[in-house]
């Protein structure tokens, strides 16, 4: 599981892991951390951070994930992607990532493709759903995507190619991880930046509302994605 900031961990999906005793390495990339040898592992978990995708001259490990994610996935390795996870995924199979027209922070509507219904992770979802968002950036669908899910602000919302999803909503994020987040001097910063001064309240409500339904998605979608795509790695061998 690699994560960018201590503040954005993989949340309900590490408790679905843990429910259905999957074991997992959890992995907080700094300049002095090496990364694993992707071989090693049955699937691949990239969460958010505030970087860009396409920050390399800033962060000096980003080039070097993107490496291991565009040989892990090429080779066949299943990858869960989420906002920055999803950007590198992108940017490491040759797409562009890039600013959006305007930021999209707190609960939005997303709407899935026609195409998701033959996806063995989105099929059964409903059309339209709620989500949690914190992000600026975008990026166009790399080669073979199908595109999975978007809505009107954003219409790269979700995308897979083969086994490898990458979503660009938090719906893994609960009412509590959100709070945390909101003490974040950056991230209340930016916050204001986007909703004006003293949103905080404002966003916190707006999750709290849904709450129930975006941790519900989290937990199918990921399982779905185990169940299609690691579990059968992991029962090889």
């Amino acid at each position: 599981m690699l994560m960018h900031v201590a503040c954005e961990p993989a949340a309900e999906y590490a408790r679905v892991l843990t429910e259905r005793g999957l074991g997992f390495d959890e992995l907080l990339l700094t300049d002095d951390v090496a990364l694993p040898d992707w071989r090693d592992y049955a699937g691949i978990i990239a969460m958010g951070g505030p970087m860009g995708a396409y920050d390399d001259d800033l962060v000096p490990w980003l080039a070097a994930e993107k490496r291991l994610i565009n040989e892990a996935v090429t080779s066949g390795v299943p990858y869960w992607g989420v906002c920055l996870g999803a950007q590198l995924l992108a940017a490491a199979l040759g797409a562009d990532v890039y600013p959006g027209p305007a930021p999209e922070v707190g609960i939005s509507r997303v709407s899935i493709t026609p195409e998701a219904a033959q996806d063995p992770v989105f099929a059964g979802v409903a059309a339209t759903f709620p989500a949690f968002q914190w992000h600026g950036d975008t990026f166009e669908l790399p080669a073979g995507a199908t595109l999975l899910a978007g809505n009107d602000a954003y219409r790269h919302q979700a995308f897979a190619v083969g086994g490898a999803y990458g979503l660009q909503f938090h719906v893994e994020v609960d009412a509590a991880l959100a709070a945390e987040w909101l003490e974040v001097p950056a991230y209340r910063e930016s916050l204001a930046a986007v909703r004006g001064a003293g949103a905080e309240a404002e966003v916190l409500s707006e999750l709290t509302a849904e709450v129930d339904t975006t941790i519900r998605l989290a937990r199918q979608l990921f399982a779905a994605w185990l169940d299609a795509w690691v579990m059968p790695r992991v029962e090889r061998g």
